[in-house]
């Protein structure tokens, strides 16, 4: 059996562990994001700070949710490209026999 099988069926496939944008100003703008964040701790009465984490909370639940998202339509994206590749003229006949699409 594949490695990769292995690592999905025992769960030790975790794909999102593994990103680390090589952007030049990514740690960059984390910097500028947590410092800004220490200012609003510092500045903010405990109430209205604890306001501010919970909508930060949120747009990262959201953000993960559409990183999800969008890491599945690359991959079924991924698994089209393949079956049209490999199947030259037959993409359609394969992707219905199997129920792909």
């Amino acid at each position: 059996m594949s490695r990769v099988l292995e690592d999905i069926f025992y769960g030790n496939l975790r794909p999102n562990e593994n990103i680390h944008p090589k952007h030049s100003e990514y740690q960059e703008l984390n910097r500028k994001i947590s410092s800004l964040i220490e200012n609003y701790h510092k500045r903010l009465p405990p109430h209205e700070y604890d306001e501010l984490e919970q909508l930060l909370d949120l747009m990262g639940q959201t953000t993960s949710m559409y990183s999800a998202a969008a890491y599945t339509e690359g991959f079924r994206l991924g698994v089209r490209i393949m079956i049209e590749v490999m199947g030259a003229g037959e993409k359609e006949e394969s992707a219905s026999r199997w129920n792909l699409f």
